[in-house]
Formats: structure tokens, sequence, C-alpha cells
């Protein structure tokens, strides 16, 4: 017990010391509230497996808010998508809920806080009530409207909703304190206009529009919610979050706030409005681009939901905001599929290969799926007299730390195949081999008694005839530079040009026997990972069709970034 109370991460031990004391009398319920303007990325995974984690642990209540409060960013697009990678990910909400549906009750607020002498009109730019906030160390000048009489507020908000005051002219400002050393509570905005975008659910219903801080933490509680959690940048917002409930509460209850650091991981940015300019811009290939830090740009890649969440599992929840090593990430998208992904062999740049003393049609080879794992299957390959191999697996004039195939007697093992010798090549006058010939061992078939000889080398191979056309799309980091974020100038100049490159490759045909069992998901291949032999880890693409194959590479099998 000693032990498993140590692993719990700190807003847990707040939860347990609230249930230990019965508050909120034994409720747990939280929200994950993302702004539908964009698609859901690995730093909102973070927040997604704390909210609904908790609620899981504590047999609570996780609901699904959407923070629709812009209808200048907002799109139904956003919405689907964010509820499609929850679910990906193997979480499911409690309800559903947007704020526009408390857009009546926070009006209703908003009028009684007016009432009450607690909030104005204001008619100054943003610029000017900018101007006047002050710094952390001197306090703000009070706006010209601050004191404008009860009445004459009522009316021009009124005037503000009836679409009788032009976007940007007028916003309702929170009367608090123009001296307060928390620069959020320097007459927080409440309300804006914004007449130029229908929301995407009421419509033209509204005007005025609620702003974050005065939207966020009344849903909360007229939710239910106990316990509030969200990322550090929000801690100097929670004071403000509970003075607004302050205000208007009737009765004990109080939702919290706690915050936690949000994620950051090197060579990737994690601003929307970043990756909204790559995706306009062509930059990348759409929100779903397998470089692209979004759910969906990671699920294209291969990323599976279960590695994701054992990545924040082992990163945890802290008050210390870091970055997180990329590599991290990648090593443990290894580690889920390392036992899992059958082997087939894949050649990037072939050469020929003639055995030149084969003298049957073919024959077929065996080969487990995942070599020492006979349990996991295996699969059949075509063996006869011509083969591709990888070019850089033949040295013509090879020094005698070259161990693969090369003239001069050395034997090389062809996988799950026989032994062979190189006796030649052909090459163009360039020097381009075009061809290498060799002489197999017929009685060093692999599994058989004379298949035990050792050497020191083991190349892959494909039979020429009956492979498969493979179009890989091999995928690097998104930017070059580790802090791209941190980094001055235009960020677009920091992306690393190599992060895609595209190769057509030889596969093995027993690939396609696969491909072609998998079942169909809207005329999609469903999603299955397979291990290129000394390549990395690959994912059939949703552009595959009967006559093209595209497998994106998940990952490599081992980290070559530092090299």
């Amino acid at each position: 017990m000693e032990n498993e109370e140590k692993s719990l991460n700190f807003i847990e031990q707040i939860v347990e010391k609230d249930l230990a004391e019965g508050k909120n009398n034994g409720r747990i319920q939280t929200r994950f509230p993302p702004e539908p303007n964009g698609y859901l990325h690995i730093g909102h995974v973070k927040a997604i497996c704390m909210d609904f984690g908790i609620a899981e642990r504590y047999n609570g209540v996780c609901n699904l808010r959407f923070d629709d409060t812009n209808p200048v960013k907002e799109d139904v697009e956003y919405v689907d998508s964010i509820q499609q990678d929850i679910q990906w990910l193997g979480f499911q909400w409690g309800n559903v809920y947007y704020a526009s549906d408390y857009f009546e009750k926070l009006y209703d607020l908003a009028i009684r806080f007016i009432k009450e002498g607690k909030a104005y009109v204001d008619e100054q730019t943003a610029e000017q009530i900018a101007e006047q906030k002050g710094t952390p160390t001197e306090p703000g000048v009070a706006s010209p409207f601050r004191d404008r009489p009860i009445d004459e507020n009522l009316r021009l908000f009124q005037a503000m909703q009836n679409g009788e005051i032009e976007e940007g002219r007028m916003v309702l400002r929170a009367k608090i304190d123009m001296a307060n050393p928390n620069m959020h509570f320097r007459d927080p905005i409440m309300y804006r206009i914004i007449t130029s975008h229908p929301h995407h659910k009421t419509g033209t219903r509204w005007n005025v529009y609620p702003m974050y801080d005065f939207a966020h933490g009344q849903s909360d509680y007229f939710e239910g919610v106990t316990h509030s959690i969200c990322t550090l940048e929000f801690v100097v917002h929670r004071p403000l979050y509970d003075y607004f409930i302050d205000q208007f509460a009737d009765s004990d209850y109080r939702p919290h706030q706690y915050e936690f650091n949000r994620l950051n991981i090197t060579y990737t940015v994690m601003s929307k409005r970043k990756m909204l300019q790559l995706v306009r811009e062509g930059l990348v290939r759409g929100w779903d681009d397998p470089r692209m830090p979004t759910v969906c740009g990671l699920r294209r890649r291969g990323y599976s939901a279960h590695a994701i969440r054992e990545f924040i599992n082992k990163i945890g929840y802290t008050k210390v905001e870091g970055m997180i090593d990329l590599g991290l990430l990648e090593h443990t998208v290894r580690e889920d599929l390392k036992e899992t992904a059958p082997r087939v062999c894949a050649i990037f740049d072939p050469v020929k290969l003639v055995i030149t003393n084969y003298q049957g049609e073919g024959e077929t080879i065996v080969a487990d799926n995942i070599d020492g794992h006979p349990e996991l299957g295996s699969r059949e390959m075509l063996f006869a007299k011509e083969l591709y191999i990888e070019r850089g697996d033949f040295m013509q004039n090879a020094d005698k730390n070259f161990f693969r195939l090369s003239p001069g007697g050395r034997e090389v093992r062809l996988k799950s195949a026989y032994i062979i010798q190189a006796t030649g090549c052909d090459q163009l006058p360039d020097g381009t081999i075009t061809t290498v010939y060799a002489t197999y061992d017929p009685n060093s078939k692999s599994g058989t008694e004379g298949g035990n000889r050792k050497t020191k080398a083991t190349i892959n191979w494909v039979e020429c005839n009956t492979c498969i056309d493979v179009e890989a799309r091999l995928y690097d980091r998104l930017f070059a530079v580790e802090n791209p974020s941190a980094e001055e100038g235009d960020f677009r100049e920091l992306l690393n040009p190599n992060s895609l490159k595209v190769v057509n490759c030889k596969v093995e045909s027993s690939l396609q026997r696969e491909m072609q069992a998998l079942p169909l998901k809207n005329g999609v291949h469903e999603q299955h990972h397979y291990q290129f032999l000394k390549q990395g880890y690959f994912v059939v693409d949703p552009d595959t069709d009967a006559n093209h194959l595209v497998f994106n590479r998940t990952a490599s099998l081992k980290d070559n970034w530092q090299k």
C-alpha cells in the first residue's frame, strides 16, 4: 500500500485526500474542455489521460465540454474529430456539453453583474484597454467609462446583443480592481461583440460572446465539476475563476481548479496557430500528416493508442515545466511494436543477385513471423535463382572489416535460406553495379541439419519475379532544431528539409497475401504493422489502393537522429 501511495501523482493525492475527508459527498467529476478550433495534439492527450483517468480510477465521471465561445475560429469539423480521437485513445465521456449550452445563463449572470455594479460597458479600443492595464508593479488606469450609470450599462449591453453596435466598438468589463497585483483582476473583459461569423451551434442567435475567464468557471459550476484540471499557464487565472463563481454561487459547493505541467516535446511545435499555418500553406499534407503531433497524424503514422498512453504514463505530472525528448516517445513506440509486428524482407536499394549454380524452378522457404517466436506463426517466401539484395550488402573490393557479400571466399547467409559466396559482378562504366553473381551451398538451408553453420553476416533478399513494389514513406522529425518555439525569426525556416523521404522498394510477396486478408473499413485496410527487416516498423497508409501499396515508417529500429 505504501508503494502504491508513492506512485500517485500529486493530483491523485489531492483526490484521495478529498475522498477521505468526504468532500462533495464522495463524488468525483472532471471534464475535458477543448476549444473546437483545431485538431487534438499529443499535448491534449496528456490532459485527456488526466481528466478521464481520474474519473476512471475513482469511479467518477468525466464529461466532454466544447469551449465554443469564439465562432470566428470554430467548426463542426473539429467537434467531430475531437470526439473520434478521444474514443480512439480508449476513453468515453459521460455527457457531451457545450459552453454555448449556457449562453442564456451566462448572459443573465452578466446582467446581474451590471445591476450589482460589478460590470460596465467600455467603448475604448483593445489597444487603449491594454495600455491602461499597467504592469505587475504599477497599477492600471481606470477606464473613463468605469463609473457609467447602471441603467446606461444595461441599455448598451442590450444594444450590443441586439446587433445595434458594430463588432469591436464595445466590450463588457468586470469592475474589480485596477491596482490588483494579479493583472487578470484589472477589470477583465467579460463579453465582446462578434457579428461577422455565425456560431456553429447557435447560428446568429447571439451577437455577444463570453470570454474564456467568464465562461469557464461558471460552466464548471453549472455542471457540478469537482476537480477542474488544467495546465500551469492557468495558475494566474485561478483567483479570477474563484472570484466569478463567488459572486453568484448559492451553496457551499465549489469546483476547484488544479494545474499540472503541459507537454513540450523536442523538435515539435504545439501551437495550434503554427500547426494551422503549416496546413494552410501546404508545408505538411494536412492535419493528419504523419509528421504532425496531432492525434490523427500520430495515428496515421502508426502510433498505437496504447503506446501514446504509455508515453504519457512515463513522463508523469508535475508542477514544473520542462521539455521531453522526442526520443522517449519513439522508444515507447518501438517497445510497443517489437514483440508484435510480423517481419518481412524489404529491399530499399535493390541490386540483382544471380545464384549461378541454382538449377531448380524455385522452392518455398518458411520463416518465422518474429524470430525465435514460432508460436506467432510463419510465412512462406519463394526462393529462386534470381533475387534482389540491398546494394549496400555487396562490395567488390572490401576491406577486412566488411563482413557482408564480397568476392574472395567469404560466406554470407541469405536470411532463413542458404549460405552463398560472391563470385563477381557486372557494372556500368561509372562503376554502378548492376548484377552480383554468387554460388550457394545446397546443404546449408536454414532449419536443416546442415543449416547450423555460422556466418559473420546475414543479409535480406526477395525473389525477383514475385516480389511486390511498395512506396515507403520515411518520416523524420518535422523541425531541424530541438526547440523551434524558442528560436527567433520565422519558425517555418526551421523545418527539417529531410522530414519526408519517399522510397520505392521491393518487398516479399507474403506481404501482399497478408494485406489481402486484412479487413477493409470504409475502403481502407485495417491498420496493421510490419517490421521491414533492418529498415524499421511500417504501417499501411490510407493512400493504398489495389494497384499501389503505400506504407509509412512508424519508427526506425533505433534512434539515428544524433548520427
